[in-house]
């Protein structure tokens, strides 16, 4: 996660904030998921937006960036590069889904017991996560 820490850090605060805030979650649902929701903010697109754009192509997002090949020219793979732009990798998308950084979870009491269904969970682990990154960058 080295490329543009700042945008990325922004997104994560962002997203923290407006999952706080009762932003419609469904953890079960591509683009409304916790990676759904950082994508939402990445790519400026709307839930709706986000499913079309993959073409209803992803069950979860974890399966999918363990597949993705790159260069195949999917539009699922195209959400995956904007989230690649701002710094954030395959792997990354797999700790934010399933809430498994362990820089992260150490910085939160209970961490280990993050409830990755739970926006409230995702927003504090999110936030945490941009401290993580922000203290990184110095």
């Amino acid at each position: 996660m080295a490329t543009h820490k700042s945008d990325l850090i922004n997104a994560l605060r962002e997203t923290a904030t407006r999952l706080s805030n009762g932003a419609n979650y469904e953890w079960g649902h591509m683009a409304r998921c916790n990676c759904g929701h950082l994508v939402q903010t990445v790519t400026k697109m709307s839930d709706k937006e986000i499913a079309r754009a993959v073409e209803f192509d992803l069950d979860e997002w974890t399966e999918y960036a363990k597949d993705i090949c790159d260069g195949t020219g999917s539009r699922a793979e195209n959400v995956f590069l904007a989230l690649r732009e701002v710094g954030f990798n395959y792997d990354d998308v797999i700790h934010l889904e399933n809430l498994s950084d362990k820089r992260v979870l150490s910085r939160i009491e209970n961490g280990n017991y993050l409830r990755k269904n739970d926006p409230g969970d995702v927003s504090c682990y999110m936030q945490t996560l941009a401290d993580v990154l922000e203290e990184e960058a110095v």
